[in-house]
């Protein structure tokens, strides 16, 4: 298709003009005619998890199978303490991977990196020290997950009342340090960077009037800044190719909306699911299905052609931190209660429900026809992907945690609340 039809509700555009100019550090910026050039080559490896849901920003993975049973005792490969809290996910590159992690004590927040093979600590670097803001009892000062260009390593914290991007070199440097915006919450900051062509990208929702910050990954310059509603939201905006174009989706604020990466220009909106949202939106074909949150609960599946279509929705077991996964033709959502669901992702119809029981803030992983995902209380439970529901395995470990799985080169990595796994077979 040559074009999106923008369609934008008059309650948006008053929530636009009603942000408070004197909270925000940074006016909006209009991208220039190709503002976002190719840059250098992101990572495609099957071998890679570089950002937040994996390569295809799907939480899918093609890297091989791993084990369905382990222990503290059985198919660890290694296991090392992460000092501080966090619960964002490790990123994997080539032979490293990337953590970040906040010492509430000592209110320093670091970037490390590990060696993928040992688990040995290759370096650890300090982003931010002091200035630490308040968070929600189930948050942390390091709850989003780097992103990976190959080259760089871009990791983004809430400090000293703004949000802060940092581009660090695979040795441990810092590279560039950039201010992205003001933000204004009492439960923190989650979000993730994306990556887009020479971009890192980031949104900040928030009270004090919202926003989405494009970055060039080169220098840290702003390339745009697009404002968004005065409201909380904790979500993170996903790059995805739909009805024939590439689209950056975003829900929050009272609203499931689409962007043009490459400038930050709105490309369609319509209202709902819910005003406070705090997973990323799943996607395939020309369907996007957004799922929240609080105070509204429900799930839409919308038309991401920018019709305003909404083709079928939901108000019940809907998740509101657990992101769901859409896989041929199946969405498949785990919610906060424990609550497992098989949705028929082209009609809505339900396939199956089932309690897990528990709670759950982590979101499923899958890899071949098995999905992963594991609950706050440390069991990750192994569910087979099919249209006929079944608990292959439960898995504990010693301590819970928040953080999603990711799976690559037939390993599955687990952050804990205070320790880094790697699971799989020795024979690997």
């Amino acid at each position: 298709m040559d074009s999106v039809r923008v369609y934008v509700p008059l309650f948006i555009l008053l929530a636009l003009l009603a942000c408070p100019a004197e909270k925000a550090l940074i006016q909006e910026v209009a991208a220039k005619n190709e503002a976002a050039s190719e840059g250098a080559p992101l990572p495609t490896s099957k071998e890679d998890w570089p950002w937040w849901r994996g390569p295809n920003s799907d939480n899918t993975s093609a890297g091989g199978q791993v084990p369905t049973v382990w222990s503290e005792t059985e198919n660890v490969l290694w296991k090392v303490n992460v000092p501080g809290h966090g619960h964002g996910s490790p990123t994997l590159l080539g032979n490293q991977i990337f953590l970040a992690t906040a010492d509430e004590e000592t209110e320093v927040q670091l970037l490390i990196s590990y060696e993928r093979e040992s688990g040995k600590k290759l370096w650890e670097k300090e982003i931010h020290r002091g200035q630490l803001e308040q968070r929600h009892k189930k948050n942390s000062h390091a709850s989003s997950t780097p992103a990976s260009d190959g080259e760089k390593v871009f990791v983004a914290f809430l400090n000293n009342d703004a949000i802060w991007v940092t581009a660090v070199n695979l040795q441990g440097e810092i590279v560039w340090q950039q201010n992205a915006g003001a933000f204004d919450s009492e439960h923190g900051y989650a979000a993730s960077p994306v990556l887009y062509k020479s971009l890192v990208i980031v949104s900040g929702d928030n009270p004090g009037g919202g926003y989405m910050t494009a970055m060039d990954r080169q220098t840290g310059n702003i390339v745009w800044h697009t404002r968004r509603p005065a409201s909380p939201s904790y979500g993170t905006p996903v790059l995805a190719h739909v009805a024939g174009r590439a689209q950056l989706l975003h829900s929050g604020c009272k609203m499931t909306s689409s962007y043009d990466p490459a400038t930050g220009e709105l490309l369609w909106s319509l209202e709902g699911p819910a005003q406070l949202m705090a997973n990323t939106m799943a996607f395939g074909g020309n369907f996007v299905f957004s799922s929240g949150g609080y105070p509204e609960k429900e799930l839409l599946c919308i038309r991401a052609d920018g019709s305003g279509d909404i083709v079928w929705r939901t108000g019940r077991d809907v998740t509101y931190v657990p992101s769901p996964l859409f896989h041929q033709g199946r969405l498949y959502v785990v919610n906060d209660g424990g609550i497992a669901t098989l949705f028929n992702a082209h009609s809505g119809d339900v396939i199956w429900r089932e309690r897990l029981g528990g709670a759950f803030s982590a979101s499923p992983t899958l890899v071949g026809d098995l999905l992963y995902v594991p609950d706050e209380e440390g069991t990750t439970f192994v569910l087979k992907a099919s249209d006929h529901f079944e608990v292959v395995a439960r898995n504990k470990l010693g301590d819970g945690g928040f953080a999603s799985p990711v799976i690559c080169g037939g390993r599955l990595y687990l952050r804990t609340l205070h320790h880094l796994y790697a699971i799989g077979n020795h024979a690997s």
